[in-house]
């Protein structure tokens, strides 16, 4: 999987926080969040700031069993204008508990496959900063701009999460929709270095399964790092949009149809 040294995650987490926050406050409280449909921003920014501090706790309290995951949420301050300062507050927390010391010490790992714990919470709260900072600035008509190693690494770890022993059985209609009889997906990023912007998808009938290649595929969709992400995570539509700069070679069925039926049940 692609990996981003542990320091740069929890920049990145900060940074993305606080750009999200940004636009939060240029749309306002109750502004519609356009790409997660029936959301505000007031719901927006109390999910993030809310599953930061709740992360956080897992990996402060080493969390190694489900049934002790934390069960009581941050509250959001009532004033829209403490909100950036709230953000702020649970961006830190969770970069401070991700130290180097907590990254393979034993913490719950939701996903069920090989990272360890606090890796697996790293990346997803990096994924919740980015995808809803991207929500945020769009509800805020606001450019957003995400850098092709973090897109990459969100990718791989969108196909990992698709793709765990969690997804199966939590998601079961989804991954047996994903599977096949060898039907493979090449996804390539047009601006990130050797194999790191090549995912080989292939659909089998045990499950479908990725890993970095670049091969001929079923159908190949190219298209810079930032573009790829948000069209696997559904914010963009994958042809029609100028802003996506995304081609496609082969079955475009094919690929529409991944998406189809990789939805997560929320925004």
């Amino acid at each position: 999987m692609t990996e981003l040294q542990a320091e740069q995650v929890r920049q990145a987490i900060v940074e993305h926080t606080r750009h999200l926050a940004e636009s939060a406050s240029a749309a306002g409280p109750d502004a519609a969040v356009p790409t997660t449909p029936g959301w505000t921003i007031t719901d927006l920014v109390q999910h993030v700031g809310q599953s930061q501090h709740w992360v956080a706790e897992i990996i402060e309290r080493r969390v190694t069993d489900p049934a002790l995951l934390p069960t009581e949420m941050a509250v959001l301050p009532d004033d829209p204008r403490q909100w950036q300062a709230w953000l702020a507050q649970s961006a830190q927390r969770i970069s401070s508990a991700c130290s180097d010391d907590a990254l393979n010490a034993p913490v719950f790992n939701a996903a069920g496959d090989q990272r360890s714990g606090t890796r697996f919470w790293m990346s997803s709260a990096l994924n919740e900063a980015v995808v809803h900072g991207f929500d945020a600035a769009g509800a805020a008509g606001r450019p957003v701009g995400i850098r092709p190693d973090i897109a990459a690494a969100l990718i791989s770890n969108h196909l990992a999460m698709l793709t765990s022993p969690t997804w199966e059985m939590q998601r079961p209609e989804s991954a047996h929709a994903i599977r096949g009889t060898g039907q493979t997906l090449q996804w390539l990023a047009t601006d990130t270095a050797d194999q790191a912007g090549a995912w080989l998808v292939e659909r089998r009938p045990d499950g479908a399964t990725w890993h970095h290649a670049a091969r001929q595929a079923d159908v190949t969709v190219t298209g810079p790092a930032q573009s790829l992400l948000l069209a696997l995570t559904r914010r963009l539509p994958l042809t029609g949009h100028e802003a996506t700069r995304i081609t496609i070679d082969g079955d475009t069925d094919l690929a529409r149809h991944w998406l189809a039926a990789t939805a997560h049940a929320s925004g």
